[in-house]
This record gives structure tokens, C-alpha cells and sequence, in this order.
């Protein structure tokens, strides 16, 4: 028998099942965690929703859309996304308020600005249980800061986490503090990106600081604002951490967010099917969200 010679038409397939190999052993890692720490647990509350669970989230029996229809009649369920609703509102805007201006003047080319920078990032290391915990001491009635700076300004003390008025607004302070370092990072990154000329034309053709900010900074910026306005949102809407360490839904569920509202009908209750109705309700309305956010607000993004 003659030996048949290996012929070069494999030869390319090789050349790209090879890369196609290696790109997929270093994208594996990255899949699995996908998969199990993701896309698992979206499809299995899907799947869990549309069943009647018992105490160790086994399913029992087939309720379809059963739950939802509940979900939708139900006040506690309304009150939760109110409040998640209004917390976003407090954090989200305030945040890139606070965080336009500090970077501003972290942008000036001035002794000592490496150390401010510093101080106003440096709350990207600190964990939300850590930040909770340390604003919980600084809300305290009668020995916290807040209140000691209400005394010097010859104000009464407000009992921040004990009364139903101030509660939300109290652990929404200490979330903008905490994400003030990433949007400040962000936004420094941002302005770096503003050409020099432009401003100094600017100026040439005498055009004042506010004016260079809103005519050129603030348009160059915009992508940056638009990004972080919505993954703020997201965070907003998927907060638990300094909800459940400062007030534990209280005072009168003054701060049960949905999150919080979520985990306790799961590992309080033991309402899992009950619970995974609200996580698939909630994932629908972020999603809503941020494509509303795609259609409306960016038609203002100026993109160079």
C-alpha cells in the first residue's frame, strides 16, 4: 500500500482551532464564575417563581404566575419599591453633584494635590459594612458628630436612624460618601481627556471659568456622567449591606429597600418562592431602567 502524504488543507484549520483553544482555556475561569455566581441563580429564581417552595426551597407544586399576580396586589410590595425609588433619588443625583466639583479641583495642577486626591479616593478601600458601621457612629443620638455639628450650629439633635423621617435619608448620606471615591476616580480620568486648547481659546476669546465649564468641560465629560449615572442606579436599586447593618429596614420599614424587603422573606421568612417572584420582578425593572436611561439620557452624552 502507498502512504498517503498529509495534504496542507488542515493546516489552516489547525492554525485557528489553536488560538480558538488557548482563548477559550482563558476565558474558562471567567465562564464558571459566570455561570454559577450569575446565570444559575437568574435562571433557578426564574424557575423557583413560578412554584409554591417549602422551608429549604423545594419546590411543591406549580402556581404559574400565581405569585406575581400577588406581588402586584400587594402594598408592602409598593411601599418597598417607593422607597427604593426614593433612595436612588437621594443618592444617585447628589453623588455625581458632590463628586463633579471635588474633581474639578482634584484636575488642578497645585502643590499638594496628590494628597487630596487621596483623601477624597481612598473610600474606594473601605467596604460598605465598614462605612456603615463608622456612620452608625456618627448618627448615634447622643454622642455622634452629626449631632454635635447640629449643636454648634445651635440646632436641636435629630435622632437620624431611630425616626422614620430621617432614617432614609441618613443611611443615604453615608452611600454617597462611600461611592464618592469611584465617581471621583472616574471623573478625574474624564478630565484628563479635555484639550487644553480648547480651554485656552476659550479664554482667549474671553469666555469666563462657568462658561468654559458648561460649553466645554461638561459636554467632554458627559459619557463619563452618563456611566456612572447608570451604574449608580444599578447600585442604587441592588443595595443591602448599609441598609441591613443601620437600621434593618426601620425605624416602621422607613428603609426596607426591595433588596432588604427580598432577604427577608427568603432567610427570614422562608418565603423563597415568594422572594425569587421579587428578584425576578426587580432584575425586570433595572432593566427597564437602564434602557430608558439608553433612549432618553444619552441623547445628551456628547461623544467625541
Amino acid at each position: 500500500m502507498q502512504n498517503r502524504q498529509p495534504t496542507g488543507k488542515l493546516k489552516p484549520m489547525n492554525k485557528t482551532l489553536g488560538p480558538l483553544l488557548s482563548a477559550a482555556l482563558y476565558l474558562a475561569p471567567a465562564a464558571v464564575i459566570l455561570i454559577t455566581f450569575v446565570y444559575f441563580p437568574l435562571i433557578r429564581s426564574v424557575y423557583l417563581s413560578l412554584y409554591e417552595t417549602d422551608f429549604l426551597a423545594r419546590p411543591l407544586f406549580f402556581t404559574g404566575l400565581g405569585q406575581y399576580q400577588d406581588l402586584l396586589s400587594s402594598s408592602r410590595f409598593y411601599d418597598s419599591l417607593r422607597i427604593t425609588f426614593l433612595f436612588t433619588l437621594y443618592t444617585v443625583p447628589l453623588a455625581l453633584v458632590v463628586a463633579v466639583p471635588v474633581a474639578l479641583l482634584g484636575n488642578l495642577q497645585v502643590r499638594g494635590i496628590t494628597f487630596y486626591r487621596t483623601v477624597f479616593i481612598c473610600t474606594i478601600a473601605v467596604s460598605t459594612a465598614i462605612a456603615s458601621v463608622v456612620w452608625t457612629w456618627m448618627f448615634a443620638p447622643t454622642t455622634g458628630v452629626m449631632n454635635d455639628l447640629l449643636r454648634l450650629l445651635g440646632l436641636s439633635p435629630i435622632r437620624w436612624l431611630q425616626d422614620p423621617r430621617y432614617a432614609l435619608i441618613a443611611v443615604s448620606m453615608a452611600t454617597v460618601w462611600k461611592g464618592l471615591g469611584l465617581n471621583v476616580l472616574f471623573l478625574l480620568a474624564g478630565l484628563q481627556g479635555v484639550p487644553d486648547e480648547l480651554l485656552e481659546a476659550a479664554r482667549i476669546d474671553g469666555a469666563n471659568s462657568w462658561q468654559s465649564f458648561w460649553n466645554i468641560t461638561l459636554p467632554i465629560l458627559s459619557p463619563t456622567i452618563f456611566f456612572l449615572l447608570v451604574v449608580g442606579t444599578i447600585e442604587a436599586f441592588r443595595s443591602f449591606a448599609q441598609v441591613h447593618i443601620m437600621t434593618q429596614g426601620g425605624p416602621l420599614r422607613s428603609t426596607s429597600i426591595l433588596v432588604y424587603a427580598i432577604y427577608r422573606d427568603a432567610f427570614i421568612n422562608f418565603r423563597f418562592s415568594y422572594a425569587s417572584t421579587q428578584a425576578v420582578t426587580l432584575f425586570l425593572i433595572i432593566l427597564a431602567l437602564t434602557l430608558i436611561q439608553f433612549r432618553v439620557v444619552e441623547r445628551r452624552v456628547h461623544y467625541q
